[in-house]
């Protein structure tokens, strides 16, 4: 029997008739040449009352877990959807000129830019589709590929940073932006410098190329922590090389960028005319001590378990941006996916290595389970097994504050329940964050009986840093909150309201926290991220803005009205997965649609079809669905 604990009346859900379920084949349709086509003439311009999704069409790539559908961009002229299919390392071209029944028409490979090289990125503008390319060795620069968008000839490409991870075009069409994420080797010996390249778009080719890079903080690495940015791991004395940009929002005057830093839980502040990193803003931390941020931090205690944890904190680290304005200011939606370095966790080498040789461990791996790190036996029970030697190099166990942690049982010497499956033990947290440290930044050493002690060998956590807000969050244009959604999508995935499928007839209770590459799998992610909200995109109908947010794990989009940005409200949640019972790998034409990872919305102007719609890439079951935006009068 599942036991309840609610903090939040759950909001209610509006009920919509789902759409028509159309799949095509995994192989290219013969397509003529798209003739410029008469566009559909859109409805009036109206403000709605509310909004509907519902599933109108879905290209099925055949492949599952691969990340064949990831990044969509849609072409209103060719009437196409451009999405990053990464198992094939290209660009799938779908026809879409009939949304329900969307077809494969070509693939758009980057050979001629660079051999063994694989796209991580897509963007649409005025006849033009922009590619992120990475290198076939992804810590050497990377590239932008320009393509005509009807005949999909190259017309230009650079080269860029390391690892372009995504772009977009700055809102007046003059640059495309791109965010070079510079992830390390995974043995962490190549670590490249993060950096954001600016490159001109000038006549249908691409012009000079500018860097907005970190070499301005380098030396500045203690300011940064002292203001609440991540600096960690190998590198960690480098800002640059430690700073790896992920996702890019521009100002609709184009002249500012933020870029999400994730795994470093901040925005970087770019100006566009002068390339430069003009700031990095720490998000800080949401506090899970209280009612109203509460999480279900166990996926093996049975039931669902949404309870405040005092201690135990989420870093936002979002993965997703997007920017609009209310007024004349300007505002940030992030999804608060979360993210940890976890290099080497496949070599065996990493595991074995020698602690006191830390510094040239052939990896670094930071994320580890509360129940292996404040074990009375300490660490070396792990050795070999999943113990990073970096964190054996700063001590030999670790205790938990028992001011803090004495509701489940810690006391000065031992962790008492705390550390139990069914409370802390099983959430995924960072070792690197939380325990007490000198003026200096060196860990406060304390013995076995928990009292401090410069010849101990224990260090002592105050705080327990999880991945992630579960939650997306609105900011002002300095990265200060305005707004977040607090515990709001846990407890609405946990409610009677909250329906699955097409139909919306399944108890999303039932497989609440579920993993998007399970069967039935309830509650499995509740230790790690919870439903992971990722992937994010905004629409404007009449006078109000809607966030679309995909849950990458639990899967579905959740609608908010986000007009006022200090106080949205939620609208709408559909989750196309129809199949839950059985192992989707094995029956993925049932499963419907898994781990969505990248949303664009089409205005009702730009649609096909005269209504607005949604179109979403999902890396697990490799579909591409096109929903239909039911505006709803008052």
């Amino acid at each position: 029997m599942q036991k309840w604990i609610l903090t939040a009346t759950a909001a209610a859900v509006l009920t919509a008739l789902a759409g028509c379920n159309s799949d095509s084949s995994d192989d290219p349709a013969t397509v003529a040449p798209a003739p410029t086509p008469t566009p559909t003439p859109g409805p009036e311009v109206t403000t709605p009352a509310s909004i509907s999704l519902s599933l109108l069409g879905r290209y099925r790539s055949g492949v599952f877990g691969e990340s064949a559908a990831e990044i969509p961009a849609f072409d209103p002229v060719n009437r196409q959807i451009l999405i990053v299919n990464a198992q094939k390392g290209a660009v799938d071209i779908l026809d879409a000129s009939d949304p329900a029944e969307p077809v494969l028409a070509k693939t758009l490979t980057t050979a001629d830019v660079a051999p063994g090289a694989v796209v991580n990125s897509v963007a649409y503008r005025d006849g033009l589709i922009a590619v992120a390319i990475e290198a076939a060795d992804k810590t050497e620069p990377g590239y932008v590929g320009l393509y005509d968008a009807t005949t999909h000839d190259l017309l230009d490409s650079v080269m860029v940073g390391a690892l372009p991870d995504m772009l977009t075009f700055s809102p007046d069409g003059r640059y495309i932006l791109v965010a070079n994420e510079a992830e390390p080797s995974d043995d962490y010996s190549v670590d490249p410098e993060g950096s954001v390249s600016i490159v001109e778009v000038t006549d249908r080719s691409l012009g000079t190329v500018r860097t907005a890079t970190f070499t301005a903080f380098n030396g500045r690495e203690a300011e940064l922590r002292a203001s609440g940015v991540r600096l960690y791991g190998p590198n960690a004395d480098i800002a640059s090389r430690n700073l790896e940009p992920e996702y890019i929002a521009v100002s609709a005057d184009s002249t500012t960028a933020w870029v999400t830093l994730q795994e470093n839980n901040a925005l970087a502040l770019v100006d566009i005319a002068s390339a430069t990193v003009t700031d990095v803003l720490p998000l800080g931390t949401k506090g899970y001590g209280v009612s109203t941020n509460a999480i279900d931090a166990s996926d093996e205690d049975g039931e669902i378990n949404i309870r405040a944890w005092p201690g135990v904190v989420g870093m936002y680290q979002p993965d997703s941006i997007a920017s609009y304005t209310v007024g004349d200011a300007t505002y940030l939606v992030t999804a608060n996916e979360g993210d940890a370095r976890a290099w080497g966790e496949d070599n065996d080498a990493y595991w074995a290595h020698d602690p006191a040789d830390a510094e040239n461990a052939p990896g670094f791996v930071e994320e580890f389970r509360v129940k292996h790190l404040v074990h009375v036996g300490g660490f070396d029970r792990r050795a070999g097994d999943d113990l990073p030697p970096q964190l054996r190099q700063l001590a030999a166990g670790a205790l938990l504050n028992a001011e803090t942690f004495g509701y489940c049982g810690a006391t000065a010497a031992d962790p008492g329940d705390c550390r139990a499956d069914d409370m802390l033990g099983r959430l995924n947290i960072s070792w690197t964050e939380g325990y007490r440290k000198d003026a200096d930044g060196a860990p406060l050493l304390f013995d076995a009986s928990g009292t401090q002690n410069p010849t101990g060998d224990r260090l002592m956590y105050d705080t327990l840093y999880s991945y992630g807000g579960r939650s997306f969050s609105i900011w002002n244009a300095s990265a200060e909150q305005v707004w977040d959604s607090a515990d709001a999508i846990e407890q609405y995935l946990a409610s009677d309201e909250c329906r699955l499928g097409n139909d919306r007839s399944i108890p999303c209770a039932t497989y609440f926290n579920s993993g998007h590459d399970e069967g039935d799998a309830f509650d499995s992610r509740s230790d790690a991220k919870g439903p992971e909200p990722e992937g994010l995109t905004l629409g404007k109908l009449g006078d109000k803005t809607f966030a679309f947010v995909g849950l990458e794990r639990m899967g579905g989009i959740m609608v908010y009205d986000i007009s006022n940005p200090q106080a949205p409200t939620f609208v709408d949640y559909l989750n196309s997965r129809d199949e839950w019972s059985l192992d989707p790998e094995t029956n993925l034409a049932a499963a419907g649609d898994l781990g969505p990872e990248g949303l664009v919305f089409v205005s009702p102007e730009d649609s096909p079809t005269g209504d607005a719609l949604l179109v979403v890439g999902n890396e697990v079951s490799g579909t591409t669905a096109i929903y239909r935006i039911e505006q709803i009068a008052e």
